[in-house]
Parts: structure tokens; C-alpha cells; sequence
């Protein structure tokens, strides 16, 4: 009897739990937390905070059960994440739920998105400095473009090792937006800067701009960045359907279901990853420091740019609106339009805000793709 006792002790959860498991668990109900009670960004934040909760519970190393073990259910779906699947078919929502219209219109907003994206490529300096090998210091930087689905691929081809503290790093910051972008927008902005109106009158997009234009920028984008071809693709093969309307029904299925279930595997599968005894190292602290500084100069890139473009333009641009071009989409727009409207409730400059916003999911898939093509070859 007492050895039928022992022997059911040591296969519970409770024998090999630690206190990393504790810390790990805290972590996920902090998440939980901001998910449902804070509302920042629940359908990221819940599934893979209770992914985390999952992946926390301790189990006999007899049993295969984590994301980790051979064999395990987690395994499977895990397999989604490391082998960057979950990613392509999740820009495919994104691509039939975007709009370019706002690109289109004012084509000069273009640049705003792409200056976000030198905090990618500070931050790999900055993470080479401080000792990642090349490959590493590519994924860490990849953070600053606050674009999950992308750093999650590029993660996977370059440093698989690290997909569960740079995914968690980078959707958590996603998620923070609202938090992290107003005092840098703020410090960095006058408020008669902030003050500046923008013509809302949008130059009208016929219907067959609208159709040539994902095909026209997948050859253009692809054929300098070859790296970006599986996101790339995707998000234009996802705005494709919903423009070309005769393939509505597949528009509505991309942007719906398909986005949705594909979410829920990625998250829950991300947040399994981070078992104690994989994720809470000093590596992972560093790389939430590193993440948290690209999303930081990613963001003062897009205001700075905008203010340099102004010494040339004669039509002002809001310079907040550059905080816009990194592609946490509409998140950052959202921000920008809230913290103008801060200054003047009749200062709406969401639309515009967009245009940086939509070229920056862009510009972090090309980032992603030079820097898959240079260093995967070192």
C-alpha cells in the first residue's frame, strides 16, 4: 500500500513542479489578465497565455505531453511554429482583411513604413554586440517590426531555439502598444506637431488599381527579397481574393475561420513552448530587454522620418502617424489617431495613419526576407 502511495506521488504534476513552474504560471496569469480584464489584444494574448499555463504543468518524464517530447499531441500542432506554417496562412487573413487603398492614395506615406523598419536593423547590430551569433541577433531584431506571425517565421528558419521567448516577446508587445508607443510619440512631438490636420480627402481607388497592385508589388517586393516570397504571398494572395470579388467566399473563409483557427493553434502552441525549464534563462531575459528596445526605436524611426519629410513637404504630415509604420495593425494606427485626438477631438488622422501602417506588415516581411537571404548563408 505505501508503495502504491509513493508511486502515485511521484507521477503527479506536484512532485516535479519548481518554482520556475510557479514563476512561469504568474507570468501567464499576468497575460491572462491583460487579455480579458485590460483588452489588450485578447485573441493573441488569451490563447497563448493559456498556452503558457499548459505548458507549465509538470509531468513525469515517462509521459509525453509537451511541445518538446516526440510523439505528444503538442508535438504536432508545435510542429506548425517550427516549421513557419502557422505564419504564411495567417497573412492570408491578414491580406483579405487589408486595405491598400490608403497606399495607394498617397504612395509618399510608403516611406513612413519603411523607416520603422531600421529599428530591425539596429537592434541586430545592438544584439550582435551584445553576443547572439548573427542568426540570433537576426530574430531579435525582427521584434521591432511588432509583427508576430513574421518574427515567428523568420525565428523558425534562422534560430529555432529562441522561437518561444521572441514569439511571447514580440505578441506581448504587440499587445502593449497602446502603453509603449505614447510617451515615445510624445517626447519625440511638439504639440503644435501633434496639432497638424490632415486633408481627409482621399483620392478614389478604381477597382482595377486595386487588383493590379498585390500583383504588381508580390513580383517588385519578391524579386528583391526572395526570402519574403512565403509572407509576401500570402498576404497578397489573401487581398487578391477580396478585391478581385468574384472570390468573396474565399475572402470571408481567409479572413474568418481560417485566420481564426490558425490563431488559436499558434497561440496555444507558442505559449506551450515556454516550459520552465526552456524558457526562463538569462537569454530570455536579455532578448524581452533587446525586444522591447526595437519596438522602442522602430517607433522613433517613423516619427523622425516623418519630421525630416516635413522640412520638404509643403502639405504637413502628423508625425505621429509614423509611430504608425510598425505593422501592429491597426493597433498602432488606433494609437496615433488616439493620441492626436488627445490634443484636438476634431483631428482625425486614423486614415492616414494606415497607409504607414499596412506598408510596414510589408516592410517587415522584406526585412525578414534580406535578412533570411544573407545571413541563413553564414
Amino acid at each position: 500500500m505505501e508503495n502504491i502511495i509513493i508511486s502515485f506521488i511521484e507521477n503527479t504534476g506536484l512532485y516535479y513542479f519548481t518554482y520556475k513552474h510557479f514563476v512561469m504560471l504568474l507570468i501567464a496569469f499576468f497575460f491572462l489578465y491583460l487579455g480579458i480584464f485590460r483588452k489588450y489584444e485578447p485573441l493573441l494574448l488569451v490563447p497563448i497565455s493559456f498556452g503558457m499555463v499548459i505548458g507549465n504543468i509538470p509531468y513525469p518524464p515517462s509521459m509525453s505531453l509537451g511541445v518538446y517530447s516526440d510523439g505528444s499531441v503538442l508535438y504536432y500542432l508545435y510542429q506548425g511554429v517550427s516549421q513557419g506554417i502557422y505564419p504564411p496562412l495567417i497573412f492570408i487573413g491578414i491580406g483579405a482583411m487589408a486595405d491598400f487603398s490608403y497606399i495607394l492614395s498617397r504612395p509618399v506615406l510608403i516611406l513612413l513604413g519603411a523607416a520603422a523598419q531600421a529599428g530591425i536593423f539596429i537592434t541586430f547590430i545592438g544584439a550582435y554586440y551584445f553576443g547572439f551569433s548573427p542568426e540570433e541577433s537576426a530574430a531579435i531584431g525582427i521584434i521591432g517590426g511588432a509583427d508576430g506571425p513574421t518574427a515567428i517565421f523568420l525565428t523558425s528558419k534562422l534560430a529555432p531555439e529562441l522561437i518561444g521567448p521572441i514569439a511571447v516577446a514580440a505578441y506581448s508587445y504587440m499587445a502593449l502598444v497602446p502603453v509603449i508607443q505614447p510617451p515615445i510619440m510624445k517626447l519625440l512631438t511638439t504639440r503644435k506637431e501633434r496639432l497638424i490636420t490632415m486633408k481627409s480627402d482621399f483620392r478614389e481607388i478604381s477597382k482595377k488599381e486595386k487588383v493590379i497592385f498585390p500583383v504588381g508589388a508580390l513580383v517588385l517586393c519578391c524579386l528583391i527579397a526572395p526570402g519574403s516570397l512565403p509572407l509576401l504571398g500570402m498576404l497578397f494572395l489573401g487581398n487578391i481574393l477580396k478585391e478581385a470579388e468574384v472570390t468573396n467566399r474565399l475572402a470571408e473563409a481567409a479572413k474568418g475561420p481560417l485566420i481564426d483557427v490558425v490563431t488559436i493553434l499558434l497561440g496555444i502552441s507558442v505559449g506551450a513552448s515556454t516550459q520552465a525549464d526552456v524558457f526562463l534563462t538569462k537569454k530570455s531575459i536579455v532578448i524581452f530587454v533587446l525586444g522591447v528596445v526595437s519596438f522602442a526605436v522602430a517607433t522613433m524611426c517613423g516619427i523622425l522620418f516623418a519630421k525630416l519629410m516635413n522640412m520638404f513637404l509643403k502639405e504637413k504630415i502628423n508625425p505621429l502617424i509614423g509611430a504608425a509604420g510598425v505593422s501592429a495593425v491597426p493597433d498602432s494606427a488606433r494609437v496615433a489617431q488616439i493620441v492626436a485626438a488627445k490634443e484636438n477631438p476634431g483631428n482625425y488622422i486614423l486614415m492616414h495613419a494606415m497607409a504607414p501602417n499596412i506598408s510596414g506588415v510589408i516592410g517587415s516581411a522584406i526585412a525578414a526576407g534580406v535578412m533570411w537571404s544573407l545571413i541563413g548563408k553564414f
